[in-house]
């Protein structure tokens, strides 16, 4: 049977969540007042031992609302989340509660953040409503890159988690657009959706399948050596797809989160 405990965010609304990938029982959590729209931001760090409530390790206070999260793959205590100031914050869990490191290069909300996966790189992947996605050096606390070619707002990025230097992101523009490290402008641009897309994905076990969400309620799936058209499309929710996510599992599994408060 399966269990289910709840934590309150009082006050704050739940835009992202992440387990460590050091620690089984231990999440964060990017939240923020006012569904985002205005007001503070906190990122909750939480401990879940099963047949235990959840207990709060720690709760960073953020002026501005915090959209996305992830976890540093070189030092177990330190987080990441991308705020709607445009920038980027380090948080180490055994420190005082201001920012380890602050990265600044973002003119608008830092709407996804994405550490890569490989064991060739460590890097860091932001996506901005600026239009752009940037590559960052998280040890030396320097921008590396820019890349250019979204007209829209940029609502998800993703390291391909098998091949080195290549990553993906979709935007309101409707584009899935892939990229490498070696150059600003997008190696593809495929027209995904004929609306804004919010979401994507890698399959863990096949390099070159990808998959979407839009706002037209849709999920399609890309095979990268023949993305003329969509490999397969899923239907059944209600409202915009908010967000889709391979099973590090199974290659046949993909789970879906939309707005229809429904998650598949």
């Amino acid at each position: 049977m399966i269990q289910q405990e709840r934590y309150a965010t009082t006050n704050r609304h739940g835009y992202a969540v992440r387990y460590s990938p050091f620690s089984p029982t231990i999440f964060a959590c990017a939240t923020a007042q006012n569904y985002g729209i205005q007001g503070r931001g906190t990122l909750f760090i939480l401990d879940y031992v099963p047949g235990t409530p959840i207990r709060l390790v720690k709760a960073f206070e953020w002026p501005y609302g915090l959209y996305d999260v992830t976890w540093s793959e070189l030092e177990e205590d330190v987080v990441i989340g991308g705020g709607a100031d445009g920038n980027i914050i380090f948080i180490a869990l055994n420190r005082a509660n201001v920012p380890r490191l602050i990265l600044k290069g973002h003119t608008k909300e830092v709407y996804s953040i994405d550490w890569s996966q490989t064991r060739q790189e460590q890097l860091l992947l932001s996506g901005s409503w600026d239009h752009l996605v940037k590559v960052w050096d998280p040890q030396a606390g320097n921008l590396l890159s820019t890349f250019t070619g979204h007209t829209n707002k940029v609502y998800s990025v993703a390291w391909s988690p098998r091949i080195p230097g290549l990553f993906a992101s979709v935007a309101g523009d409707g584009s899935l657009c892939l990229w490498n490290l070696q150059q600003p402008a997008p190696l593809a641009a495929i027209p995904a959706h004929s609306c804004e897309v919010l979401s994507c994905d890698w399959s863990k076990y096949e390099q070159h399948i990808l998959a979407t969400g839009g706002i037209d309620n849709l999920i399609r799936g890309w095979d990268l050596r023949n993305a003329a058209r969509p490999l397969f499309e899923l239907r059944g929710h209600g409202y915009a797809v908010r967000k889709v996510k391979f099973s590090p599992h199974s290659g046949s599994i993909l789970a879906s989160a939309s707005y229809d408060f429904s998650t598949r």
